[in-house]
């Protein structure tokens, strides 16, 4: 069809999963509680980050940064997801679909940065114990953070552009439950192969430099790990580290399977949609309980928060006598013992 005669989408069709209404209705139920706990829990972290003074520190710093992200990550994705499960018009305004594009690879290449930078904290902590308090202030953290997200939105901002410049009028079906780039490609008019190619040489300098980067990283730490000489001190400088770990490798292995396996390009959209469910809806709802079950500091922060006498009694000073423990409460000056 040439492409003066033909009609510029104004907006598209999102298949999504295909299914039964009453599966759609189950699936959004789902989908529904699991956005729910990741906006609770992301929002819990970065509230005890903000209101904890032990907790600011660069390595909560960056934690907060990354449950921030993934608030808004699932946000560009999951409520109009959630609204076609409901309805029988999947559809999405073509600026809409610009934007979340735009935003769903905005956020995802920022948090492989975020990722990266995490794995360099956790390096200088533990490989260089003495210097860490020198090496990584809250000003070198600031500065890192920032350069994170201004590194994700220069990386996907002329993509982006490209995308807008081609025409769109053979078909406006979306074989996906978001506007992602390859099935959006997919419909476009023009010649996609400048984006396609641009596109490529994002995903490998980005998802693979920062892999490697986080690999050697992690190398430097296991063998300082190695040399602690007692198994306690490995045990608590590795228990540092398993959180960071466990995301990492959830996340790569999604999107290795996505976009740089070498058949990526043959697959099809139905096997990538439902991998793609990983990272935009199971994996923000579990990064915060990664990071917070195995961690003390974040434990007993929330504990303290959370404490009923926080709330209506004043504070009381914690005295020890022997094996017993009593607090003086001030106002009524009396003491309790406390088993």
């Amino acid at each position: 069809m040439p492409l003066k005669n033909c009609t510029r989408v104004t907006e598209f069709i999102l298949l999504g999963f295909r299914t039964t209404r009453d599966l759609n209705f189950v699936l959004f139920l789902v989908v529904l509680l699991l956005y729910l706990l990741s906006l609770i829990g992301n929002g819990l972290i970065i509230i005890m980050v903000r209101v904890d003074r032990r907790l600011q520190t660069p390595m909560y710093s960056f934690l907060s940064n990354l449950s921030f992200l993934e608030i808004w990550y699932t946000t560009a994705i999951i409520p109009k997801m959630l609204a076609n499960l409901l309805s029988t018009k999947t559809t999405i305004c073509f600026y809409c679909c610009m934007a979340q594009g735009y935003f769903h690879f905005l956020f995802g290449i920022t948090e492989f940065f975020i990722l990266t930078v995490m794995s360099f904290d956790r390096y200088l902590a533990i490989c260089h114990p003495l210097r860490y308090t020198v090496l990584m202030t809250m000003r070198v953290c600031f500065q890192l953070s920032l350069g994170v997200w201004v590194g994700g939105f220069l990386s996907i901002f002329l993509q982006t552009f490209l995308v807008l410049q081609l025409p769109f009028c053979c078909s406006n079906v979306i074989n996906h439950y978001y506007c992602d780039i390859g099935p959006l490609l997919k419909v476009a008019c023009g010649d996609t192969q400048l984006i396609q190619s641009l596109g490529f040489i994002v995903a490998v300098s980005v998802i693979l430099s920062s892999f490697v980067f986080t690999v050697v990283s992690y190398i430097f730490i296991i063998v300082t790990i190695l040399q602690i000489p007692s198994s306690k001190g490995r045990q608590k400088a590795f228990s540092t580290c398993t959180s960071h770990l466990t995301v990492v490798s959830i996340l790569y292995g999604a999107v290795f399977f996505m976009y740089l396996r070498p058949t990526a390009h043959q697959s099809s959209f139905s096997l990538n949609k439902a991998v793609s469910v990983l990272n935009t809806v199971l994996t923000p709802m579990l990064n915060p309980f990664i990071y917070t079950l195995r961690n003390n500091e974040f434990k007993v922060a929330l504990r303290k928060a959370l404490d009923w006498k926080a709330v209506g009694l004043p504070k009381a000073s914690q005295v020890v006598h022997g094996d017993k423990q009593c607090s003086w409460i001030q106002h009524k000056g009396a003491c309790a013992t406390l088993h």
